[in-house]
Formats: C-alpha cells, structure tokens, sequence
C-alpha cells in the first residue's frame, strides 16, 4: 500500500554520527566560558556539534563525553583546538567603516607619535591591516610612527593573518587607489589572489592572547583599541572584567572602539561614549591590574 500524504510528510529524525547530549552541551559551554569567556546559548548547539565532530573524528571518538573526558584529562595543544573550533571569525577590510575615519581624525589630532594601537580581535587580518592603511592615509606615507598589535585566541587565523595573503574578492569592494598602494597582485597560477605589500605588513605585528589570560603582558599608552564585535559573545559580568583590564591600558585621551552591536552601560564607571561605539575612558576605573 502506498505512503498517503500525511506519511509521507512525517518528519524524519536526525541522525547524527557522535553521540551527543544535553549534559555534553553544558559541558562545553561551561569550559568554553571558562577558557575564552565564550557565552554559548541553547540555540548554538547544531553549531557546537558540527564544530567539534570534526575534533571527535580526528582523535578517533564515537561520543562527546569520551572526548570532553580527554580533554579535560590534561592542559595539551587539544585545548587550543577546542577553543579555535568555537572561535567565530567573521571579519572584512574596513568593516564599519566610519570608525577608519574616526581613527584617521584621532591620529591627526594626537600629534606626531609615536602611536600604538590594539586591535584585540585580529581574526584573519583584515581588521588590523585596515587599521594600518588608516594609519598611512593619515600621515600620508606607507611608514607612518604607528605600529599595530594585533592578537586573537585562535592560533589558526593568526596564522592566515600573518601571511597577509587573500582571495581578490575580499578587496573587491576597496577603491582602485587603495588596491595599487596596499596589494600586489598575484600571477599565473596566483591570478585570483593577492597580497599585502611588505611595508603594510611591517606596522603590524601578530600574537596569541586570550583577553581572559592571567597576563596580557602589554604596556600602557595605546593611542586607540579596536575590540569590536567581541563582547557580544561575553556575558555582561565577563565584558566588565575586560573592560576592567583594557581601559587601564588607554593612552591619555586614547580611544576604544566596540561593534554595531556592542553596548556598554553597565560600564559607566569605566568608559563613557565619545561618539558612535566610541568611548574613552571615565576616569573612575578601580584600579584592575591589565
């Protein structure tokens, strides 16, 4: 007899190749929280178990559980990959862009340097690359007296960052000016790709930091920080740790700059809005170590 309408629309159940459960859920949330501040709500759960089947297949696991126990059976390199795994990086050149042109203003006016500037979410480069064509605009030349650090937690997109090379279509929408005086263009099998030219490359530098690390390491006076669309995966207690911890590290006069989405009122005591998710410090923050 055949299926009728009704059958034939039922649903079928997912079947998934790693045993996965509600409790493997709250496991990880919890140590992604623990380890990178990462706050994983209940809808994440499709995209924790796609990103981390991969990690069960390579170390030859058939339940979650068995994986999350060998985990957390050492402090070994597999930690750096469970947390790169959970890392988002959604990045392009001159994403919300008004801030470049803040940043342009900001360095104009703060003199002659020299400047540094903390981009706290390097992702694959494109962040600090296009701080660092900011910076030569505002100083008309490709050695301006700035220099960029640029971090991330996840150790594989540093590694793309560092290289400097990218598909032609992720400067597609880069005037032409700015194609020919930060890129060279690749050739013959490399046609479609192309590069940050050396000079560009040279005002940044790049290196692993996990903004909820015992040490960040870093010394006081950055003329600007770039921490933009990175509290949105902290809860509210752990962006005010943060904010505890970078403010501290602002220049006189220096500025923050947040996402689109970011907003930080909890935070009043710390910073306070100096224009569009722009901030600059109060001038009442407690005294937390950076």
């Amino acid at each position: 007899m055949a299926d009728g309408p009704a059958q034939r629309a039922r649903p079928r159940r997912e079947v998934r190749d790693f045993e996965f459960t509600e409790r493997d859920f709250r496991r990880i949330a919890r140590l992604i929280h623990e380890r990178a501040g990462i706050h994983l709500n209940d809808h994440k759960r499709d995209m924790v178990y796609g990103r981390l089947a991969r990690r069960l297949r390579a170390h030859g696991h058939t339940r979650f559980c068995d994986y999350l126990d060998a985990l957390e059976a050492g402090d070994g390199p597999e930690w750096q990959d469970f947390i790169n795994a959970l890392t988002t990086n959604l990045t392009s050149f001159f994403r919300e862009g008004y801030h470049f042109d803040v940043l342009v203003e900001h360095l104009r006016a703060a003199g002659p340097g020299p400047h540094t500037i903390w981009c706290c979410a390097a992702s694959t480069g494109e962040e600090p690359y296009s701080i660092a064509i900011a910076a030569c605009e505002a100083f008309g030349t490709d050695t301006p007296p700035v220099r960029i650090l640029a971090t991330d937690i996840d150790t594989a997109v540093l590694e793309t960052a560092q290289q400097g090379v990218y598909p032609l279509e992720r400067i597609g929408l880069l005037s032409p000016e700015r194609k020919r005086a930060f890129f060279l263009r690749g050739s013959g099998p490399n046609a479609e790709l192309c590069r940050v030219r050396p000079a560009l490359q040279q005002l940044v530098t790049f290196r692993p930091l996990n903004l909820l690390g015992a040490h960040y390491g870093l010394r006081v006076g950055f003329t600007a920080v770039f921490c933009r669309n990175v509290m949105i995966y902290f809860d509210k207690p752990t962006q005010y740790r943060v904010l505890q911890r970078i403010v501290p590290l602002l220049a006189p006069g220096g500025v923050l700059f947040a996402g689109h989405s970011e907003s930080f009122t909890h935070a009043h005591d710390l910073i306070e809005p100096c224009g569009r998710t722009t901030y600059r410090a109060t001038g009442k923050n407690p005294g937390a170590t950076p």
